[in-house]
Order: C-alpha cells, then structure tokens, then sequence
C-alpha cells in the first residue's frame, strides 16, 4: 500500500490552532477516539436511538457543509454533490463512490469501501455506518433547495461492509 499526503487543502492558524479546510473549520483526531466515543453513547443509549440522532445531525451538517462549499468554490447542483463524496473520502471515513444521481428525481446511490467504523467494529452482523446516512440527504436536499426544487428526500442504508456477506456499505436516496 503506497501512502500519499492529504490531497485536500489544510491550514493551521498560527495564533488559535484552528485547522481549515476550504471555507470551514475542522477538528483532526485519531480514529479510535472518535469511533471509541461513537461506542460509548451507542452502549448508552442504543443503536437505534443513536442511529437516529445522529441522521437529524448529519443532515443539518451536511446542508450547512454543502451551502458553504458551493459558495466558496462556485459550485452548484451534482457538482457539489461530488465534492462532498470526495472531501469525505479524503478525509478518512471511507471511500464514497457515487454509484448513481439524478436531481430531476431526488435519487442517489453511494457506495462506501473501507469504512472507518467497519475497520473498528468488524463483521458484527449489523450496520454500523448509520453515522454517515444522515449526510447523503442533507446534502441532496441543500442541491436541490439550491437550484428550487420542492423536493426532499430521506436516505437509508442498504447493507455495510459490518454484515456478512458484504465488502461494501450500500446508501440510497430517495424522495420522501
């Protein structure tokens, strides 16, 4: 496995430590901190519970995301939507490929390889990458706001890289 350094833009401010990529401020911790966290409030309140938390976070993060970097690199429509696929891979939760987008519908479908929660959790028989699920809504609908379509959408996962007999994590979009 040949390594690279980051291919996305960080900067540090001298004077506060704050890291920055592109138009927002981000935070860079190791995996297992965050993932041991994750685990902690999913042992506390349950799966489910948590799986639906963090949706409604996810998506609210992923619109706020969304606007900003469209605004900052010009960006609109499926565009935007490809940018986030590929600044979320970059930043280590796992490789997003879109599998498939259409605006005109309020559909998408996202493959997601080499998931950040999968390497910590393993084949444990469920999904375990409900964090992200959240996200691919948020952002559809931010796109699709962006360009006045009345159209809003929920996500689900299909199946994760976590159960048997998959590799990969499987996300849809659809309108609601």
């Amino acid at each position: 496995m040949a390594k690279i350094a980051p291919q996305l833009p960080i900067e540090v401010d001298s004077e506060t430590g704050v890291w920055t990529s592109d138009a927002l401020p981000m935070l860079y911790v190791p995996r297992h901190f965050f993932v041991n966290n994750h685990m902690g409030i999913e042992e506390v309140l349950g799966a489910d519970k948590y799986a639906d938390i963090l949706y409604k976070a996810g998506y609210k993060s992923a619109w706020h995301w969304c606007e900003k970097e469209a605004e900052c690199h010009g960006l609109e429509g499926v565009a935007v939507f490809e940018h986030y696929m590929k600044r979320l891979s970059q930043r280590g939760w796992g490789l997003f490929e879109i599998q498939d987008i259409d605006l005109d519908k309020g559909t998408c479908s996202v493959k997601l390889k080499h998931s950040a929660f999968v390497y910590v959790y393993g084949k444990c028989g469920r999904k375990v990458d409900y964090m992200f699920t959240g996200w691919f809504a948020g952002a559809m609908d931010q796109i699709l706001a962006a360009r006045g379509s009345s159209i809003r959408t929920v996500a689900e996962q299909v199946y994760g890289g976590s159960e048997e007999g998959h590799e990969d994590g499987l996300f849809v979009t659809k309108p609601l």
